[in-house]
């Protein structure tokens, strides 16, 4: 992307307002405090932090742009590559890992012949591995969007494909 066109990244008026309202909460010099609730602002008005996003929010917050990439490549919850329509993040840690999920992850990469981190050629499915998403009692488990389904089978997740295949985006609720 040109320089040209980075300059054309911009909040609306109503979020920039919202940014002076959550920067001014904080004590001069520590606007950085807001960072991860302006990053969520930012992914759901762009679709995801790519590198002028990241660099927009940068200069909103008057910090480095090193210091916005490594808060949004360091949790799960930022895209900084451009998802598909729907984001299957499959928990990782212990008790999921314990209950299966690294088998329901392999399923699902064949399922939808992608790796982790990858989206589908038609752009519908993305599969993510996340670290806890609280719900240890209810593995395995996965995310997607504000839906958390749980004890997860192959044939749970058979279903849940289908349903995400024909409306990618049930269940899903705006900011």
């Amino acid at each position: 992307m040109s320089a040209e066109a980075t300059k054309n990244i911009t909040f609306p008026k109503e979020l920039l307002d919202e940014v002076a309202r959550l920067t001014a909460q904080y004590p001069e010099g520590k606007q950085k405090s807001a960072l991860l609730r302006i990053l969520h602002m930012a992914q759901a008005h762009f679709g995801w932090l790519d590198a002028p996003v990241m660099d927009y929010v940068a200069r909103l917050l008057h910090l480095q742009p090193i210091e916005v990439y490594e808060v949004a490549t360091f949790y799960s919850m930022y895209d900084t590559k451009k998802p598909g329509l729907v984001k299957l993040e499959v928990c990782q840690t212990g008790p999921c890992s314990i209950e299966g999920a690294d088998k329901i992850i392999r399923y699902i990469e064949k399922k939808l012949n992608i790796k982790v981190g990858e989206t589908t050629s038609d752009g519908i499915f993305t599969l993510k591995g996340v670290e806890c998403l609280g719900a240890c009692g209810y593995a395995p488990m996965l995310q997607c969007g504000h839906q958390y389904h749980e004890h997860l089978t192959e044939a749970k997740v058979d279903e849940l494909i289908e349903q995400y295949r024909k409306n990618p985006k049930a269940n899903y609720m705006e900011y």
